[in-house]
């Protein structure tokens, strides 16, 4: 549980409240564009498969590009990357409308260009999330993802019911150039964010190794695991709402354009409650206990989407599951964040994306082609009970607390001085470290060593073993690999302070003279010149201490 917390209080925060408000302007013409979109798409081809396939042409490029997206949040400016993302959909943006008023589309053409968009919106994303812990501070880092997802119902709230208007009287091209029109106060807001220069003792990683170093973070993590099992199962049951709500509008109430955006305002207004409701439930319940009735609160609503005949019933269903979804998705973010030190939090909020909007595009496209093979009402009735089942599956993979965690760099850590001339990238480096441990302490040891190895490779450590020496048995020796020295300095300075109890457990356990004694190394192939020459020693037989 959470202490409570004032949810507006990033607004006194003058960087995060002018974005902000730029955002929402963006926001608006986003909603505008979906529904003009997804009403198009029942005029260009009135199958229940193709118009589910608009909404998962948006959603489906988060989920193929997120993780390189992410990679770039954490190794470049992110406000470069904010703006390029802008710049590049807004072009895709005019291109859209363009096309739509000389009447150029076709099916395809469209689904094409939410894709393009969708991209833009994958490199977006990553970048602004993990800005917010650099705009505001860590504890009002919760109310600040709140206030971005009531910002965005606030907007879904009247953007779908403003495009349904746009659309009824001046067509779908007039409700693209409006999004067009719309990226421009955001462009203007980034230009304008200065956010302090950091300066970076090590050199920029390569991409192939950034994602290879937040894909070992994420496998080493069991909380973000938990966290992406849960939004992708919700992702794929949840996304039956929006992928259907066309044609729930369109089939079911017997409605036009207005009414699929008043539909999509009432799910915008629920969200918003659920915001307004967000502070006050985490500071009285557990993470899971929250997730767990925002799956069962979607479900009912989804039953009662799937059950109505009337705007009044489906209103009721999407307001409750607009709460379920702000609920749900904007915990599971601030789980990320809040789980997730700075240099690897791109990464991590990519990896979480992918889940979440991967589970999205796919059920998005699996709800569109069972209510083409069946009804509408069966394919929510049938989403309604695999959230039901998704609330029971936290009985095995439940969420966790978080705010407890301190991930601030521990910076305790002194580069040594070496006698021998080692290049950055000279590798690769042999890192042993030798325990001395009482044979009554060998359980206890054995188990913080098995929660250190952990942090070990989840912060890049390869080849990662435990030696016990035979003729010396309290003798413990940890070993592992790193690809180059400045591989094991970005080792190092990956060290939180959260990790520091781990290792003071393994220091109350060592009864050797002084602290633990290091042995860094860099590994040579010892092969002799000629056959009838003994080998030389290696070098990696030198300790350097």
């Amino acid at each position: 549980m959470e202490p409570k917390s004032n949810t507006f209080a990033p607004f006194g925060n003058s960087t995060f409240r002018s974005l902000w408000l730029a955002s929402q302007v963006s926001n608006l013409g986003g909603l505008v564009q979906m529904v003009g979109a997804g009403w198009l798409m029942t005029s260009l081809a009135g199958t229940s498969d193709m118009v589910a396939l608009v909404q998962a042409s948006n959603t489906l490029p988060i989920m193929v590009f997120s993780l390189i997206a992410g990679a770039l949040a954490d190794s470049f400016d992110r406000r470069t990357i904010l703006m390029s993302a802008q710049a590049f959909m807004l072009a895709v943006s005019i291109g859209l409308a363009v096309c739509a008023y000389m009447d150029l589309l076709g099916p395809w053409g469209l689904l094409g260009f939410t894709f393009a968009i969708g991209c833009g919106m994958a490199l977006y994303n990553p970048s602004w999330q993990a800005s917010m812990g650099d705009i505001v501070r860590r504890e009002h880092l919760s109310a600040a993802v709140s206030l971005n997802s009531m910002g965005f119902n606030l907007m879904r709230s009247v953007g779908p019911a403003l495009g349904g208007l746009l659309v009824a009287l001046a067509g779908a091209a007039a409700a693209f150039a409006f999004n067009a029109v719309t990226y421009l106060p955001n462009l203007i807001a980034l230009w304008l964010w200065k956010p302090p220069a950091k300066t970076e003792r090590l050199p920029r990683e390569p991409l192939p190794q950034a994602l290879g170093a937040g894909l070992r973070y994420m496998s080493m993590s069991p909380h973000l695991l938990k966290v992406m099992a849960r939004s992708c199962l919700f992702g794929f049951a949840a996304s039956s709402a929006m992928a259907l709500l066309p044609l729930v509008a369109r089939d079911v109430l017997n409605g036009t354009a207005f009414t699929y955006g008043l539909l999509l305002g009432f799910f915008g207004l629920g969200a918003i409650g659920g915001v307004l409701l967000n502070g006050r439930l985490r500071s009285r319940y557990r993470n899971e206990q929250i997730v767990v009735a925002a799956f069962l609160g979607f479900s009912a609503g989804m039953v009662i989407l799937g059950l109505g005949t009337h705007i009044a019933i489906s209103a009721i269903g999407l307001l409750i599951a607009g709460a379920c979804w702000v609920l749900a998705l904007s915990l599971f973010n601030v789980s990320v964040q809040l789980s997730t030190p700075r240099w690897v939090v791109g990464r991590a909020l990519s990896f979480y994306q992918t889940a979440t909007f991967g589970g999205m595009a796919l059920g998005a496209w699996t709800w569109g082609l069972f209510a083409e093979a069946h009804s509408v009402s069966t394919a929510l009735l049938l989403a309604a009970a695999l959230l039901l089942m998704g609330a029971l599956v936290g009985r095995w993979i439940g969420l966790g607390e978080f705010a407890a965690l301190d991930l601030d760099p521990l910076n305790t850590f002194r580069e040594p001085e070496l006698r021998l001339d080692l290049q950055a990238r000279s590798g690769p480096i042999v890192i042993m470290i030798d325990y001395i441990i009482d044979e009554k302490d060998v359980d206890d040891f054995l188990g913080a060593i098995h929660r250190r190895r952990r942090v070990r490779i989840r912060d890049g450590a390869r080849n990662w073993s435990l030696l016990r020496d035979l003729e010396n048995p309290d003798l413990w020796r940890e070993r592992f690999h790193v690809a180059t020295w400045n591989d094991y300095l970005r080792h190092n300075a990956r060290r939180t302070k959260s990790d520091l109890e781990g290792y003071e457990a393994l220091l109350a356990l060592h009864r050797g003279p002084g602290r633990p004694q290091i042995h860094r190394m860099i590994e040579r192939q010892a092969v002799p010149l000629h056959e009838d020459l003994p080998l030389k020693p290696s070098s990696a037989e030198m300790p350097h201490h």
